[in-house]
């Protein structure tokens, strides 16, 4: 791990992660302590027992939490932090439809050479994907110290990240024009127009704005209608997410509607500002090595719970339920075979 510091601004960094999530003042100043006090390992431990506001589950104890910087895999670290159904999610995020949308909005919208900062990353999937794929200047924003340190250790060491809030962040440091994306999270934002209002001032004059899979009808977080999401976000473009899933399967490029043909969609993608131009290469096809996707156990598709296989069960037509023998020509494509992380 990096060096453990404090900036100038009073913002604890810990394994190079600044801290500096809003509300969280108290939590900051004791981190700050103990890095000051050359405690980085309780400093850390403090911080990957935070989490965020929608997570009803208690922290592990310290002395599990303790054990995560010796984790070999990042399936084993998600364990001791606890996470539950959202380590389900982030463990299979290389073959779930909402991922599959993601790429084609992307592959449609291509940052090219621009900055790119993606809010409420995660442990950046989506990251490692601009990475692997030529984009350099890469940030990843959350509230969430500990899937940033799962992103930074696991998934994509190769971006630079920031625990912070999107609407009180310090200066980040982000060349403009820039490419602004949210992913599977913009409905969770509470304060939507705030949200919006700052990836705008982040992606600058001629800056592209981009949210993937924003939650319509899903009750999950606090979706809107279309075409609120649309004026907000100032957006011109919008997709139905399901129309992205095929297109990406499809080999074919994503069909935009108006807004009031996706009233009746599940979630939607948009895009704002500078429309860009689709990637070089096609991110339907995943880089290699590809290994056999993990959701198959002695040649059957096994979800890893009830709640996911109700979430993404329905919407995985990609994927049969039997291992195919032999493979068909698209397995990389349906995501039969995946590109995970080395220490997956």
């Amino acid at each position: 791990m990096s060096a453990s510091t404090v900036t100038t601004a009073g913002v604890p960094v810990v394994d190079g992660i600044p801290f500096a999530r809003a509300g969280r003042e108290e939590l900051r100043d004791r981190v700050a302590g103990l890095v000051a006090d050359g405690e980085v390992d309780r400093a850390r431990v403090a911080l990957l027992a935070d989490s965020d506001d929608w997570w009803t589950e208690p922290p592990p104890p310290d002395e599990q939490l303790a054990r995560v910087p010796a984790a070999t895999t990042l399936r084993e670290a998600m364990a001791l932090l606890g996470m539950g159904r959202v380590g389900d999610y982030f463990a299979h995020r290389w073959s779930d439809p909402t991922h599959l949308a993601v790429l084609a909005l992307v592959g449609q919208h291509w940052p090219g050479d621009r900055p790119v900062v993606d809010v409420a990353c995660g442990i950046g999937t989506q990251l490692r994907e601009l990475s692997r794929r030529g984009v350099r200047d890469l940030l990843g924003l959350d509230v969430v110290w500990s899937k940033l340190w799962l992103a930074q250790r696991f998934v994509c060491p190769g971006a630079r990240y920031v625990c912070a809030d999107l609407t009180a962040a310090p200066d980040l440091h982000v060349p403009q024009p820039a490419y602004v994306t949210c992913h599977d999270a913009f409905y969770f934002l509470r304060d939507k127009p705030a949200a919006a209002a700052a990836m705008h001032a982040l992606a600058g004059p001629g800056g592209t704005v981009v949210v993937g899979h924003a939650h319509v009808a899903d009750p999950h977080g606090a979706p809107l209608p279309p075409d609120e999401y649309a004026r907000l976000l100032g957006a011109t473009v919008l997709y139905d997410d399901a129309e992205l899933t095929r297109s990406l399967l499809e080999r074919r490029a994503p069909r935009p509607a108006p807004a009031e043909e996706l009233a009746g969609s599940e979630a939607i993608g948009l895009v704002a500002g500078d429309l860009r131009g689709p990637a070089p290469a096609d991110l339907g096809e995943p880089l290699g090595p590809l290994r056999p996707n993990p959701l198959y156990v002695d040649g059957g598709l096994r979800w890893p719970s009830e709640r996911y296989a109700a979430e993404y069960g329905p919407r995985s037509g990609h994927l049969p339920a039997r291992w195919p023998e032999p493979l068909p020509a698209d397995a990389a494509r349906r995501r039969l075979l995946v590109d995970l992380p080395e220490q997956w």
